[in-house]
């Protein structure tokens, strides 16, 4: 693929092309992906879903840079990302791509704040205390900044993590179940805050959800099943959404 721009000029800001994706276990091998073709504007937001080993979350990690596809190839913008040396990938990752973790991953012996400006001290360019204390406080978590994960509850965890995604203002923002540990109200202020970032920034959000109603926050909704995509939802509520899983978890049993 030359061209990065869509007919209607918009850039691509993600590309996954026939990606397949495979683990070994207990002497055989087990396929994930299986030729997912899929791609991502720049300034969308996107919901991934399927039933449980669909390939959801391997997918996230292939497009993040985090997981290497067995075959297929991957773009950020212009750039084939699938190929590129590990080092050279790892600086690219953290000057343009946020990864929220389902499990958080946050430095156990550093503060809240610490966490957040993390992966900018890890770039060389350490971001203002201002800036971190701004991103807490977007999470709804001001006054929390010296508090280490130890002394937060699971949700508040969560909400750090994705401090620390946004903070560095990345134009790709993946996110693995971001409002899982979050109770409803809590969960609705991130998804909005997410919306936010795409609508205010033009960053490009690719989120797995196993929720409807996170899921119709989204522009769009990508239906995986045994590792294929099979359906796409545009602007969906959240009862097509649910109807759309339903069918996609019958056809898998």
């Amino acid at each position: 693929m030359n061209s990065f721009t869509t007919s209607t000029g918009t850039e691509i800001a993600a590309r996954g092309e026939e990606l397949h994706r495979g683990y070994r276990r207990a002497g055989s091998d087990i396929p994930v992906l299986r030729g997912v073709t899929v791609e991502f504007r720049r300034g969308t937001f996107t919901a991934v879903m399927g039933p449980s080993g669909s390939g959801k979350t391997t997918l996230l990690q292939c497009l993040a840079g985090l997981d290497r596809p067995d075959r297929g190839r991957i773009w950020w913008g212009p750039t084939p990302i699938d190929a590129l040396p590990e080092r050279r990938l790892a600086r690219l990752r953290r000057e343009q791509v946020g990864f929220v973790f389902q499990a958080f991953n946050l430095m156990p012996g550093m503060t809240a704040a610490q966490n957040v400006e993390l992966p900018g001290r890890m770039a060389g360019h350490r971001p203002p205390r201002a800036t971190v204390h701004q991103a807490l406080d977007r999470v709804g978590l001001a006054g929390r900044e010296r508090h280490r994960p130890a002394q937060l509850s699971g949700g508040q965890q969560q909400r750090v993590a994705i401090a620390r995604a946004l903070v560095s203002r990345p134009r790709i923002l993946f996110a693995d179940e971001p409002t899982g540990a979050l109770d409803r109200t809590t969960g609705t202020r991130i998804l909005h805050l997410l919306r936010e970032t795409v609508d205010r920034d033009g960053a490009t959000c690719v989120m797995v959800t196993h929720d409807p109603a996170a899921a119709a926050h989204a522009d769009r909704v990508l239906l995986l099943t045994d590792g294929r995509l099979v359906t796409e939802l545009h602007h969906p509520t959240a009862r097509q959404v649910a109807d759309a899983l339903a069918g996609a978890e019958g056809g898998a049993r």
